[in-house]
């Protein structure tokens, strides 16, 4: 059985402008911004401009170029946080662990010997995440210069 997807979930109101975010990189295909409540220092999101539940409602021929964005956000948020590795994680349905029902995907660095910190439903600083969307898409702009 297939749920519906809702137009008014919190990542549709983010790409309509009605809820702000940290962005890091936004297209015609996608827009990347930073996880509000980061597992890891440069937790970042991306997330299609396709309307789409999850990963297997999104229509193949926009999952291509929104898989090519999360690459190129992850190559950026890997450079800018200096990280030893990436957890790349994608979640889809309440069961799979999904809670925001627009697909998304999460990118976190990571380094040797440093557990990701627990969801706890705690709000980072904004400052902190300003910041961290600022060496992010200077890296992205980096990346696309050469």
């Amino acid at each position: 059985m297939s749920v519906a997807y809702d137009p008014q979930n919190i990542f549709a109101k983010i790409l309509r402008g009605e809820i702000p975010c940290h962005k890091v990189f936004e297209d015609d295909v996608a827009l990347a911004f930073m996880d509000i409540m980061p597992r890891a220092d440069g937790h970042t999101l991306v997330i299609p401009k396709t309307p789409a539940r999850g990963l297997l409602d999104m229509p193949a021929d926009a999952l291509g170029p929104f898989m090519l964005r999360v690459q190129k956000v992850a190559a950026a948020v890997k450079a800018a946080t200096q990280a030893e590795g990436l957890t790349i994680q994608q979640f889809n349905e309440s069961a799979g662990g999904q809670v925001v029902f627009h697909l998304h995907v999460h990118i976190l660095p990571r380094w040797d010997g440093v557990a990701l910190r627990p969801h706890t439903g705690q709000m980072a600083d904004g400052e902190v995440l300003k910041a961290y969307a600022a060496k992010i898409a200077a890296a992205l702009s980096e990346t696309t210069s050469r």
